[in-house]
């Protein structure tokens, strides 16, 4: 498998291809299991209704264009999702445990709400969970519904002047978490022994400053031009760029097993990081193919522009 590329397919079979302990880090936005959209389905009872659209949602400017489980579920078996969500994530995390070098750090964007099934799969796997780190997106859709509302659409305007002010759902989504992971070093040494052995295990705090971003596990950043409007969860570039230059040096290996539009490899390419991504979704993945040909496009006029 050629380092710095994009290959398309299952991830769990194309990170057979990659050699055990050759990789610095894996840093992927994986699918949250929420049923967001067809491809974040993880579990099997998929119902008539899951996916669909409501009038409501055929409007214009509604960006929930589809329908998902409520949280009380629509049947018995909906209580299993959380299960498949483990399962699931142990049907791969074993090969990233293999081919991650031994103090590599793991980053994982993981949805709030089965975040826990994803940390029990990976300790379970012989990760250490390190960290969970707070992003502060600052912005964030928000669909929490009147209860008032539903009893004045029921005729029932005593209950809708009681419950006044009270909403169905959840509080508005402002912070995602990533959860961070470490390969353990090696029994009978030291976390230094290894930084001079692999060079990983540490985090560089200056990056930091770089970001202004405080030392502490909530950041805070921004979408930028360009970092919107490829996928439905796309995050910005700087946010990858903050993970990896925290985590790695130049020229170190960078994997993302979940590339969908390609923004960490993008990321990666930026950093003189090398980089394998797999997409399994045809259409994000010539997207992310598109994106890194023009990067390397970008790259060679700008040495050329150097040289003269």
């Amino acid at each position: 498998m050629m380092k710095n590329d994009v290959y398309f397919g299952d991830c769990r079979s194309l990170i057979k291809n990659i050699t055990s302990e050759t990789i610095d880090l894996i840093l992927s936005d994986i699918p949250y299991g929420i049923s967001f959209e067809e491809w974040d389905v993880i579990h099997s009872n998929k119902n008539s209704a899951l996916l669909g659209c409501s009038p409501a949602q055929e409007k214009k400017g509604n960006i929930f264009k589809n329908r998902g489980k409520p949280l009380n579920g629509w049947s018995e078996n909906d209580r299993k999702i959380p299960l498949e969500y483990y399962n699931w994530v142990a049907s791969w995390v074993n090969d990233w445990y293999r081919v991650l070098k031994p103090g590599a750090s793991v980053f994982v964007f993981a949805g709030r709400r089965l975040s826990h099934r994803c940390i029990s799969a990976f300790e379970d796997a012989g990760f250490i969970y390190k960290d969970m780190i707070a992003w502060n997106k600052q912005r964030a859709a928000h669909r929490a519904q009147r209860v008032s509302c539903v009893f004045e659409r029921r005729g029932d305007q005593k209950a809708a002047d009681i419950w006044k002010g009270w909403k169905l759902g959840n509080l508005r989504p402002i912070f995602e978490p990533i959860l961070w992971f470490m390969k353990p070093y090696k029994i009978g040494g030291t976390l230094v022994d290894n930084i001079l052995t692999y060079s990983l295990g540490a985090y560089n705090e200056k990056i930091l400053e770089k970001y202004k971003q405080l030392s502490n596990n909530l950041f805070a950043v921004s979408s930028q031009k360009g970092d919107t409007g490829l996928h439905p969860t796309q995050k910005p570039v700087a946010l990858m760029s903050l993970l990896i230059e925290l985590s790695t040096t130049e020229q170190q290996m960078v994997l993302d097993p979940f590339v969908g539009s390609g923004t960490t490899l993008i990321a990666a390419s930026r950093l003189n990081r090398n980089y394998i991504g797999f997409e399994n979704n045809k259409q994000y993945f010539d997207i992310a193919k598109k994106r890194l040909e023009n990067e390397k496009i970008k790259k060679t006029q700008d040495l050329f522009a150097v040289a003269k």
